[in-house]
């Protein structure tokens, strides 16, 4: 399943790659293998290799399809960045991303918005690509919608040699005038607006949907592995305010679990797609079912 319906909104997943990429302990410091143990029958294949024990991690945008725009939820890796801490992704030259973009009928010059959850770099790095030398926007007729607080904490963490996501990502936009900094509930339209979510990042935002009286939610990095249901203290080890990212993730699960909205997440598992249940004290994640 690639493609849901949310009311009159078609939205397409635009899946850029799916690797086994760190161990558990890797990325969530408090997780044990004790814990982890009772759902290897769920977790291995899809989510932990069974020959390597590492997460498998989706890297996807969505492509949303409203009465009155076309827009991209998040920006993927990218081509020709600079990734030093995941080897696979530094330097790519891979335009599968691309590729499955036009497969949906859409050119890069088509899309009306770029909508980032958050600026690090596998969400945004099709933000730009190399031409000639220099870093142009991807999708040159959109506007980057950006919220204000997450450019100001990227732009302050920015300059250092082993991060270059400012520098290469969201700089070269801001020059080209494509950038609109926003406050972190903006709304797009009546249709979609951004959702307050700090915690992994500063300016952490959700993407809400609304149509017909249908709802959706894309995650973005409030979590990254069905596992943080189960246990919503497990923070993901690049949580920029661990504890924050805790109470945003636990409100989160929360108020999915009320309403049934459709969860459209960055990293679980494909479908990544789903909604969120109560377990006793917890919650769990339940892949969608088409109809």
């Amino acid at each position: 399943m690639d493609e849901w319906r949310i009311g009159d909104v078609l939205i397409t997943r635009i899946l850029e790659m799916c690797e086994p990429l760190r161990t558990p302990s890797e990325w969530f410091p408090d997780s044990t293998e004790e814990a982890i143990r009772p759902h290897l029958h769920w977790l291995v294949p899809r989510s932990l290799s069974p020959a390597t024990g590492r997460i498998i991690l989706p890297i996807q945008s969505y492509l949303v399809r409203t009465r009155h725009h076309t827009i991209l939820v998040d920006g993927c890796v990218g081509n020709n960045k600079s990734c030093k801490d995941f080897a696979h992704w530094h330097d790519r030259n891979d335009y599968t991303f691309l590729d499955r973009l036009a497969t949906a009928g859409v050119a890069p010059e088509q899309l009306d918005y770029v909508l980032c959850t958050h600026l690090h770099a596998d969400h945004c790095g099709w933000n730009t690509r190399l031409v000639s030398g220099r870093w142009v926007p991807t999708f040159p007729n959109a506007r980057y919608i950006i919220a204000r607080r997450e450019f100001e904490a990227a732009r302050a963490a920015s300059g250092g040699p082993e991060d270059r996501t400012y520098e290469e990502n969201v700089l070269p936009i801001v020059e080209a005038g494509r950038a609109v900094l926003v406050e972190m509930d903006h709304a797009i339209d009546d249709e979609v607006w951004l959702q307050p979510t700090p915690g992994h990042t500063p300016g952490h935002v959700a993407i809400r949907v609304r149509s017909r009286g249908v709802e959706a939610v894309f995650s973005g990095d409030i979590m990254h592995w069905p596992m943080q249901c189960i246990h919503p203290e497990w923070n993901f080890r690049y949580d920029a305010d661990p504890d924050h990212a805790y109470r945003t993730r636990r409100a989160f699960l929360e108020a999915c679990s009320d309403s049934g909205h459709l969860v459209m997440t960055s990293h679980f598992p494909l479908p990544s797609v789903g909604t969120i249940t109560r377990r006793q004290s917890s919650f769990w994640f339940d892949d969608y079912q088409s109809p």
